[in-house]
Formats: C-alpha cells, structure tokens, sequence
C-alpha cells in the first residue's frame, strides 16, 4: 500500500473541495501544471464534489481519482473533459477508487533513506510496509546524485538536493529484503505496471523512465512480498530476518492510509522490534516535537530514525532539508 500524501477529509462537499484546492497549491503548483489545474476545477465542481462523498474518506483524495480516471483512460489534459468522462464513467471510476489506493512505487524516495541507511551497522535486512512492488527494497543497485556529488554506478540515476549535511558515501550492504502489503504488486505483470504508470504525474517523464528501470532491478531478482497487514503480520515476517543482519523496518507516504489506532498499533509495535525504524511521513501522520520550520510552503514529509526527526523531506525524493 504505497502513497503519496493527501490528507483524510471529514465527510461534506466543503471539506472535500478545501483538500482539492490545497492539493493543488501546496502540492502540485510548481511540480505538475496539469494536476494543478485539475484539482483547482474539482474544488468548485459540485458533481464530482457529490459523487465523491459516496465512496469513504480515504478514497476520496485527489492524486487518487486522478490517476483512476487517467488508468481508465480519461484525458487530464481539459478540465470540461475531465468533467464529462468522471460523471459519464462514474460506476466504473467508484469500483476502481474503491479496489485501488495510492501504491506510488516511487524509487526517488531511496535517495532520502540513503543517509540514514549508509549509517547503520552493516550488513542490513530491509524489510519495507506498504512496499507495493518493492522497488525501495533496492537502495544498494540504484545510483545517486546529491548535487555534484554521485554515488553508485548502475541502475537509475536518483536525483536529490540536499541541504543540511554531508552526502552518504556508501551504499548500503543488504542481505535480506522483503515487503509487507495489503494488496502487493508483481512487476512482471503489465496491468500492475500500468497502475503504477498511471499514478506518475502528467509531467514527470524522467520518473516513468526510473519506473521502467527500477522494475527490471526487481523483475531480475524478485523480493520477498507477503501479503499481510502492517500490525498482524510484521512479527512473523520480521523473525525470517538473518541472525547477522541489521534489521531495518521503513515506509515511505504509507501510514495517511492506516486508520490512527492501527497506526498506533503498529508504533508500539515496532519500536519494540530489534534494528532500526526509519520512516517518511506527513508531520501530522506521526507526530513530531520541536520541529523547525519547513524551507517553504510547498507540502514536505519528515525522515526519522526510531522516532527522532532528522529531516524534511518532499515527497518524490528530490529534495531534503537536514535539521538533525
């Protein structure tokens, strides 16, 4: 169950059109003109905002229903156009925003756990929740550029401002990796690709590109996912863990989707775990203290190792701002 932020909404037409419009400006403007402009036209159109309030609050969120109607073939590029395939097609958009959630496999956000995995005792044994088709359980075959600096030398090129501190070094040495998700993706199979293909933004040529070949990476030695829930299931996932590796559990725009007692749940839960938690989320998914001030207006997650805070970080993994 892979994400990218939006933030739950309450029920009622005003509440969904205030998530809609913020969508658009502190998420989209900037970053895709075209989700930006159709997100602005959904905050005032009052059928889509209609048939948006019968299916539940976490269905209801914009890049959601975006890349639905986009994975069914609608066209993003006219707001009228938009308007007439959502209503027209509505029994189908609802079936799929109701099957499908946010699983943006986005093997950008490896550029931002670098840091913080370089540092760890090695070798590890990442185990990912919400890992969708697993591509950030290959922090170690992607290559990075942290402005002139660059690390690694095969696999996509992940490209990260970082502001803050010094780059990583190294790459990571991993023994053992596998994913925890409600519905995993297979990355040999092209209608699973078509949907993470479709939740890439119009605009961002270069990640479809990092899609394709992140998932050759995956397709050529194929994690370990299980279908399970992130409370249930990651006990006995996490006990197949080699003896000698650090364990590392991650997630990345995850823990928006799980409702707060689960997600509770599941933070005592893995702080009781041996190794290490690194998370990327939403300040206000997991709570943070003393937090600085973001760099900017724009919508950033915060990296933290076991629950400390170290940086800010935007949600595709092009930048991060080290306070720690």
């Amino acid at each position: 169950m892979r994400q990218e932020r939006a933030r739950p909404c309450d029920h009622g037409a005003v509440t969904i059109a205030s998530m809609y419009a913020e969508f658009a400006v502190r998420e989209a403007r900037g970053v895709s003109p075209t989700f930006e402009r159709l997100s602005l036209a959904i905050s005032v159109d009052e059928k889509i905002l209609a048939l948006l309030e019968t299916v539940p609050a976490p269905k209801r969120q914009p890049n959601l229903l975006l890349s639905v109607v986009r994975f069914l073939g609608g066209s993003l590029d006219d707001p009228a156009a938009f308007h007439h395939f959502t209503v027209a097609h509505w029994p189908d958009v609802e079936a799929e925003l109701r099957m499908r959630a946010t699983q943006t496999n986005e093997a950008g956000r490896s550029a931002l756990l670098l840091p913080v995995l370089a540092s760890l005792p090695q070798p590890l044994a990442l185990l990912e929740v919400g890992a969708a088709a697993g591509l950030g359980l290959y922090p170690d075959r992607y290559a990075y550029r942290y402005g002139g600096h660059e690390i690694g030398s095969s696999g996509p090129v992940l490209d990260c401002a970082l502001t803050g501190t010094a780059p990583p070094t190294r790459l990571p040495e991993v023994v053992w990796r596998a994913g925890l998700d409600l519905n995993p993706l297979d990355v040999t199979d092209p209608a699973d690709i078509a949907w993470l293909q479709a939740l890439i933004w119009p605009e961002h040529h270069h990640r479809r590109d990092r899609l394709r070949d992140a998932a050759a990476i995956a397709a050529a030695d194929p994690p370990m996912l299980t279908r399970g829930d992130l409370v249930d299931d990651l006990l006995s996932l996490a006990a197949q863990v080699p003896a000698e590796a650090t364990l590392v559990v991650f997630h990345t725009s995850v823990l928006y989707q799980v409702p707060a007692d689960r997600r509770a749940a599941f933070v005592e839960l893995v702080r009781s775990l041996p190794g290490h938690w690194v998370s990327v989320e939403a300040p206000d998914v997991l709570s943070c203290q003393g937090l600085p001030a973001p760099p900017d207006q724009a919508l950033h997650n915060v990296l933290a190792l076991d629950g400390t805070p170290l940086a800010w970080t935007r949600s595709h993994g092009q930048a991060m701002t080290w306070f720690a």
